[in-house]
């Protein structure tokens, strides 16, 4: 992680997030790659993103803002959790790579895909969930948490660690502007078959097999 690499300037991060950072895609894309209607999609600041949430009347949603800086196209989640599910990694990465962290329900994970494929996984700190032949970022992403200093920032540390890496800025004042942003109700998403799945909570690593008789 760079010197000038805050994770206190990502607070955005630190709590119950899920962000995708996919390469050469615009924000129409990505927010179709999730199965949304780009066409939706207003420019809102944040709080008129949160304003969006109301009082929880709309049922089960995920609110997405999404937007490209560089070469790059994020999408972040204030509520929900679909940058976590793995047809939605492998959409958004075909013909290009997507990167993605998520801390939901007490859960984080680190991903990165490329054309469809993951080609890492894992749960930060989770041993049994690190490859035989662990990839980059496996290193990269545990000596983040462990920088001094950070320890009561969630996954921003490795959030800020990715920006860097990639070199896009989306700190707290990058990501308070307005951005193409739309609330997608959870049903009005098609069903996907449970497939080769953690029964259907995530991505199977590489190097897992999954039966099911």
């Amino acid at each position: 992680m760079a010197a000038d690499a805050d994770p206190r300037a990502h607070t955005w991060a630190a709590a119950w997030m899920c962000v995708t950072l996919t390469r050469g895609l615009d924000a129409r894309q990505v927010l179709s790659r999730y199965g949304a209607d780009p066409a939706r999609a207003r420019p809102l600041d944040a709080d008129a993103a949160s304003d969006l949430l109301g009082d929880g009347g709309a049922g089960e949603v995920s609110l997405l803002r999404a937007g490209r800086i560089g070469d790059f196209a994020f999408c972040v989640e204030e509520e929900g959790a679909i940058g976590i599910e793995d047809d939605v990694l492998a959409k958004l990465s075909l013909g290009t790579e997507t990167w993605g962290v998520s801390a939901t329900d007490g859960m984080e994970v680190f991903q990165h895909w490329r054309d469809g494929e993951c080609v890492e996984y894992f749960e930060p700190g989770m041993e049994h969930t690190r490859a035989p032949q662990p990839g980059p970022w496996w290193d990269r992403v545990q000596e983040a948490l462990l920088t001094p200093g950070y320890e009561d920032l969630g996954m921003a540390p490795v959030v800020v660690d990715i920006l860097d890496h990639l070199g896009v800025t989306l700190d707290d004042t990058t990501l308070a502007g307005p951005w193409p942003t739309l609330m997608l109700p959870l049903d009005d998403r098609p069903a996907e078959p449970l497939g080769d799945s953690y029964a259907g909570e995530g991505p199977v690593p590489p190097h897992v097999v999954v039966r099911w008789d």
